[in-house]
């Protein structure tokens, strides 16, 4: 056990770092015994760190006693083991590991944290090839080469299921789409800012908050950063603002694309002329979110695809724009009626992935925006167009025919706030302090917010969010 007692002079070296070039080095390492197997007077490591795993032996004789040996096979699988060891070449290529052209030739051996004997699964179990089963993609299909473990079991002992290599690359990636949205940020002369999660009302004058006791008083969750972004960029003075943080949902949404608490990345900016500039800036954020993942984690997306295949995302730059009016049209085309799906009704979650299959088809993309929606079924802070009555100055944007970002040019006059929230069935007294802002002088703006987990999910192709979530939280799930 490490309790800090001794500092050494050992330098460890990380699986990933160990090359054919340290051929005859010395090395330490720390790692996780991911499999043994036991042969004669001779025992066989594949030590895993992360997603990286190497070959370690150890062989009865000169720097392996009898006692060693019999030590070493009674190291259960995930116990985490440091190790002296010499790296040696191999004559063939051990398929079973990553540093595929050495082996570490065993000189000590040191259990830290020992596991359990008995796992809740195996981790071959939990990283098997996984295909989606016809009409139910919530699954996996279970295959002559071994058992599956289900998405339950997984999130219940989420910390052994997150050990798997392409689970470990999903975590790695969401961090890089996080990495990527600050960059393209303050690149672009953003500022993060960070906002209160404890309100006294709902965010957007919705119903679908979680209520708390707050010294007394009524209080919610926030269901999204919204008005306080758009007081800080049009009345603060601060103009471009952008926020990762956490956006809570109280939907009974058992789906696999719906969480309870999700991370999400928003933006807003003041607008010379049009909305437009907004969307122009989501366009250019998207592709490089898009190229730098596809540039910079080739390993981590590798080590997805070997487990859960999917064909490349598609991207156009510019990115590919059309109108609400022109993605109604697409699907009348295809015979889509008006019954199934009105030309002022919001999209269905069936409409949605039809439409992007529509658009992939013909346009070569699975990544677009559509704006001017109609009006009533957008929130009552939207601007509406000028042109029409009823449609609005708003937007969506898909990846593979879902949902991944909600936006729209606001409104910036206090009284047409006012009566468009009396259109919508807001009352004005839980929305007043908002309101009050605009009164002092408003810049015109716009701005939208990204589900962090859709777009992991989305752009890997992902049967389930709750696969590109961490810890998730649905309508069922409190814990882990």
């Amino acid at each position: 056990m490490v309790q800090s007692q001794t500092i050494t002079d050992r330098v460890w070296i990380s699986v990933k770092d160990i090359q054919h070039s340290m051929v005859g080095q010395t090395i330490w390492v720390r790692a996780r015994v991911h499999t043994r197997r036991d042969k004669g007077r001779a025992a066989f490591f594949l030590l895993r760190q992360s997603f990286a795993t190497v070959q370690a032996t150890l062989f009865q004789g000169e720097n392996v006693s009898k006692a060693m040996l019999k030590y070493a096979t009674k190291i259960n699988p995930e116990s985490v083991v440091d190790v002296q060891a010499k790296v040696v070449a191999v004559e063939v290529p051990v398929e079973s590991a990553t540093q595929s052209d050495v082996e570490l030739e065993v000189l000590q051996i040191f259990t830290i944290s020992r596991s359990a004997p008995t796992l809740p699964f195996q981790l071959d179990d939990a990283s098997r090839v996984e295909v989606a089963v016809s009409g139910n993609q919530d699954d996996a299909a279970a295959a002559a080469d071994g058992p599956r473990v289900g998405l339950d079991t997984r999130l219940n002992f989420r910390c052994l299921d997150l050990r798997t290599p392409a689970n470990q690359a999903i975590m790695r990636l969401q961090s890089g789409v996080t990495s990527l949205f600050r960059e393209f940020m303050l690149a672009n002369h953003f500022m993060e800012m960070h906002t209160p999660k404890l309100l006294a009302g709902a965010s957007e004058g919705g119903a679908n908050c979680f209520t708390l006791d707050y010294f007394g008083q009524d209080a919610c969750l926030a269901q999204s950063p919204q008005f306080y972004k758009q007081m800080v960029s049009a009345c603060a003075g601060f103009e471009r603002v952008f926020e990762v943080g956490p956006v809570f949902r109280a939907e009974n949404s058992n789906t696999h694309r719906h969480l309870c608490e999700f991370t999400g990345l928003d933006f807003e900016m003041v607008i010379d002329e049009h909305y437009y500039e907004v969307l122009d800036m989501f366009g250019r954020l998207f592709n490089f979110i898009f190229e730098n993942l596809n540039s910079r984690f080739a390993a981590e997306l590798a080590a997805v695809q070997a487990q859960h295949p999917f064909e490349p995302l598609r991207f156009l730059d510019p990115a590919l724009r059309l109108t609400f009016a022109e993605g109604i049209a697409l699907l009348r085309e295809d015979g889509v009626t008006e019954e199934e799906q009105g030309s002022f009704d919001d999209l269905s979650t069936p409409v949605e992935k039809r439409l992007g299959r529509l658009v992939r088809e013909k346009y070569g993309t699975d990544f677009f925006m559509m704006d001017k929606y109609p009006i009533g079924v957008r929130p009552f802070y939207t601007m509406p167009c000028p042109e029409n009555p009823a449609l609005s100055n708003s937007y969506d944007m898909f990846i593979r025919g879902e949902e991944i970002v909600s936006g729209a040019q606001r409104v910036h006059d206090p009284d047409m706030i006012l009566r468009r929230a009396t259109e919508m069935g807001v009352p004005h007294d839980s929305i007043q302090y908002y309101v009050d802002c605009f009164r002092h002088g408003a810049l015109p703006h716009g701005g939208g917010g990204i589900g962090l987990e859709r777009v992991v999910m989305l752009f890997l192709g992902l049967p389930n969010i709750r696969k590109a979530s961490m810890f998730p939280r649905d309508p069922t799930r409190l814990a882990p």
